[in-house]
């Protein structure tokens, strides 16, 4: 999948650098084009690839891309910038794609304020695609986003059993991370005016690829590095997070749910909580939970016509669980 998009991956980084991020404030358009300028890493741009892979299998009897599904990749990539300023500031993550956070570049201040300006930006250039229904739909994303941050910050109460922390925990991630992709892949689907049928597809599609990718970065948490990841392992422990495996673990080992309930905050509790973890099926049930997920994109993808894209789309779901970093 990203053979056939790189090209165009590689213009909506310079387009968002240069033609949309103007402002007069010289620090204020560094700040919110930290991962946009050409050096920077500027990571998996999974979500403008989903909606630019998307957009051309819904179009593929047509060579051209209509501007309007170009321009909403570029409004998930910024909508999806910004969240990541925030989330590092409320999270004091010191790195991200293997270099330092903006907000240890810029500041707390100016971190925030890049990553509200980026929203501002991404509203104006919404609002000019003049489509209502887009509009709301792609809104609706930002306040699941903020919805997801607040359930992560108070996170599922100690009465709550494992298997109700679990529920818990997959809504939050939808918030987070599936919302995202599946609002913008369904709005990919409603600018082109497509049947209902193939917009809840490209919904179902966004919202699957979105869990299995969360799912896949809670075990990277535990198998990968700081290397493979561009930020410490364990990180989501270190920060008090109960995540999948550490959930599934729990299921098994009742020890597990005194150190969920203190949010890891004792000497010891995180090499007890992955000592636990190891010696449960945890990180297999995740996996298996997100090659779940993984196959309901496949199913839904495959209800759009047979194209190359289309294809691209089904080894992009594979891709997503198979990945190391």
């Amino acid at each position: 999948p990203f053979a056939l998009t790189q090209l165009e991956l590689d213009k909506l980084s310079k387009s968002i650098r240069e033609d949309l991020l103007g402002t007069d404030h010289p620090v204020l358009s560094k700040a919110a084009s930290y991962f946009f300028k050409a050096t920077s890493d500027g990571g998996k741009k999974v979500r403008p690839m989903m909606v630019l892979l998307l957009s051309r299998a819904l179009n593929w009897q047509r060579s051209d891309l209509p501007q309007a599904q170009r321009r909403l990749a570029e409004i998930s990539e910024m909508i999806h910038t910004a969240s990541l300023f925030h989330d590092d500031v409320i999270d004091g993550a010191e790195t991200r794609r293997g270099a330092p956070s903006v907000h240890m570049v810029f500041g707390n201040k100016m971190a925030i304020l890049a990553g509200d300006y980026l929203l501002a930006r991404a509203s104006i250039c919404l609002a000019r695609l003049r489509n209502v229904e887009v509009v709301e739909t792609m809104s609706t994303i930002i306040e699941h986003l903020v919805r997801g941050e607040v359930m992560q910050l108070r996170g599922s109460t100690s009465s709550e059993r494992s298997g109700e922390r679990l529920v818990y925990y997959l809504r939050k991630n939808f918030y987070k991370t599936g919302s995202l992709m599946a609002n913008s892949c369904k709005s990919a689907a409603l600018l082109g005016e497509y049947p209902n049928e193939l917009v809840d597809a490209s919904y179902r599609f966004g919202k699957h690829v979105g869990m299995a990718f969360q799912l896949v970065d809670d075990v990277l948490d535990f198998e990968g590095s700081l290397s493979s990841l561009g930020k410490p392992a364990l990180a989501d422990l270190t920060a008090g997070l109960a995540t999948a495996p550490v959930l599934f673990a729990a299921e098994e080992c009742c020890d597990l749910e005194p150190l969920i309930d203190r949010k890891f905050r004792n000497t010891g509790d995180i090499e007890r909580a992955v000592e636990y973890v190891f010696q449960s099926s945890g990180i297999e049930r995740t996996k298996e939970l997100a090659r779940v997920h993984a196959e309901s994109a496949m199913d839904a993808i495959l209800e759009l016509d047979s194209s190359l894209h289309r294809d691209s789309l089904v080894h992009l779901a594979n891709k997503v669980v198979a990945r190391t970093k």
